[in-house]
């Protein structure tokens, strides 16, 4: 990877001490949701694909709390801790994972197709920018019917190499669509670097051709995604479509199939110090706003929730065989 690895995270957090310890709470409970499914996996617990968001932890969380209850949310298969964040319970994620019934979406979607529209979570989605075209769908309705909502899309930098991309871009620009596009930018579309697929890699110039809004933010500040996903927001309730960059790092393989022989592993290692988790920590404790005890007690608490989203899921139930072929269409 050519791109060039910033300095890591620093300088005073903004906020006071309960939203600062909300925003690292976020990240730690994806962090051991996603290191508890790994294992899960190994253990043959969790079976199909596996996509981990280890090291990207900053987007969905300063994404989801500029966000409203309200607003519609679409993500990619790399969507557990959206889900998390959006309201969907640990215990039902997990629960699907493992296939069960309880599960957000029945045990049918398993881990890429996590699915709640009681939260106004809607996938979770395997193909590689078809929550793009979708995202355009919700926004088109809400404008329609006068609703007040942002539909907030999610999305990898592959996704930006597919036709929909544009597709998407056009309409909702021409449409002036509440829409606000979320490109989670980890520089690998799987296992090809950007500048092997892309020949313009300035991604917000790709999104700016289409005359919106577009910014780059870095990923791994909770602080930054925060404040340029609340912009994000603003500026699409009031004037239409954005497209923000969050220029971010997976830690893990493309997924548990993954060997992840494509880049050094030196690389990995460089971004690890730019981790959001132990660089927001250690910011808040140079001003005072957190104790490593605290911390401790925090990641303990962590523990306990997904323990238990692991008991309900090991307790669920299996789908009656009679039932599978409900909701099957055939023509």
């Amino acid at each position: 990877m050519s791109t060039p690895i910033p300095p890591p995270p620093s300088g005073p957090v903004p906020y006071p001490p309960e939203k600062s310890i909300a925003l690292l709470t976020d990240m730690l409970r994806i962090r051991r949701l996603e290191e508890k499914c790994a294992e899960l996996y190994g253990a043959g617990k969790i079976r199909g694909f596996l996509h981990l968001y280890i090291g990207e932890e900053a987007v969905a969380t300063g994404a989801m709390r500029a966000l409203l209850p309200v607003d519609s949310v679409v993500a990619t298969y790399r969507e557990h801790g959206h889900a998390l964040l959006k309201g969907v319970a640990m215990t039902r994620i997990m629960a699907e994972m493992f296939g069960k019934k309880e599960g957000c979406s029945r045990g049918r979607g398993g881990s890429m197709h996590l699915f709640d529209a009681a939260t106004r979570f809607y996938g979770g989605n395997a193909i590689v920018g078809g929550g793009l075209p979708l995202a355009v769908g919700f926004g088109l309705a809400a404008k329609m019917r006068g609703e007040e909502r942002v539909t907030a899309c999610f999305f990898g930098d592959g996704a930006v190499a597919e036709g929909a991309f544009h597709e998407s871009m056009n309409l909702a620009a021409l449409w002036r669509l509440p829409v606000a596009f979320f490109c989670e930018n980890n520089f690998y579309a799987m296992g090809t670097a950007i500048a092997r697929y892309e020949a313009q890699t300035d991604l917000c110039a790709k999104a700016a051709s289409y005359g919106m809004e577009a910014f780059p933010v870095d990923g791994m500040d909770v602080v930054a995604v925060h404040e340029g996903a609340k912009r994000a927001r603003e500026h699409a309730m009031a004037s239409g479509p954005v497209f923000v960059e969050f220029r971010t790092y997976r830690f893990r393989a493309h997924s548990m199939f993954d060997p992840d022989l494509y880049r050094d592993k030196s690389e990995i290692e460089q971004w690890k110090t730019r981790g959001p988790i132990h660089t927001f920590s250690a910011r808040l404790k140079a001003q005072g706003d957190l104790t490593e005890e605290r911390f401790l007690e925090i990641d303990a608490e962590v523990a306990g929730e997904v323990d238990a989203a692991v008991a309900f899921a090991e307790a669920g139930s299996w789908e009656p065989v009679e039932d599978l072929a409900k909701d099957v269409y055939a023509p």
